[in-house]
């Protein structure tokens, strides 16, 4: 683990929930892969093709997310540095949603068969594989309460204090702040709310001096009211020990 290798990330992510030792780490470290650039909008996974592998987002932000037959967008989630963006398609041949770049991005690109091959081989590398994908489900089912249950104040604020504690858990957050690269079209998208209601709810939670923002710059002057306003409980990312450096 001396030497640098863009999988670092993917190790770092993985041995978040599930112990590696240093053959394990080895082994995903020797996976073979090839690192591209995407630009913003570029789809990474397309629902209903064949994933001929699995990318591990280095640099930058993705989303995952399904179109409904109108054309109408929802946002699934939003996926940060070290995530992992198709280990669900791991065994399946067919995507069943697509993952497009929210920014600029940097992928390591893994052939699938060699992620079969090193599960196959190494157990508790299936054991981190696995943990990954029930946490993005569990995720999943956190963001289906966020548009099914939540008004559009707590909805947003939920939304702002998780991606800020999974930052925090892969040490890419400083001072309780981030760059929050998403458009108000697409926060709608990801909350199931309009762009107007958006931008009204985001100034009031300013307003409310819960949120500061500088362009698309997110700082937190009161984290603890932040979380409180949100019902902001992170067991459903189940970060483990990372837990305790998330902001607040």
């Amino acid at each position: 683990m001396s030497n640098y290798s863009p999988l670092n990330l993917l190790v770092r992510k993985l041995n978040n929930h599930v112990a590696l030792d240093d053959e394990d780490k080895a082994a995903l470290i020797a996976l073979p892969h090839v690192v591209r650039e995407l630009s913003p909008a570029s789809y990474i996974v397309r629902e209903g093709e064949a994933p001929p592998g699995c990318a591990i987002l280095l640099d930058g932000f993705a989303y995952r997310q399904k179109l409904a037959a109108d054309g109408g967008r929802q946002i699934l989630s939003v996926q940060i540095p070290g995530d992992p963006l198709d280990l669900e398609h791991l065994f399946l041949d067919c995507a069943d949603h697509n993952v497009q770049a929210l920014t600029q991005v940097r992928l390591a690109i893994i052939p699938r068969a060699a992620l079969r091959s090193v599960s196959m081989q190494r157990p508790t590398i299936a054991h981190a594989f696995a943990v990954n994908n029930q946490v993005e489900a569990s995720i999943t089912r956190e963001w289906l309460l966020n548009v099914g249950r939540r008004d559009a104040r707590t909805r947003l604020a939920h939304l702002l204090c998780e991606v800020a504690t999974r930052l925090q858990g892969q040490d890419l957050v400083n001072d309780y702040g981030y760059e929050l690269p998403m458009t108000q079209e697409q926060l709608a998208d990801a909350t199931a709310l309009t762009n107007v209601h958006v931008n009204r709810t985001l100034k009031s939670l300013e307003n409310e001096g819960l949120i500061r923002r500088d362009r698309r710059a997110i700082r937190f002057p009161n984290w603890q009211a932040l979380k409180a306003a949100a019902g902001f409980d992170p067991r459903y990312l189940h970060l483990g020990q990372q837990a305790a450096a998330a902001p607040g």
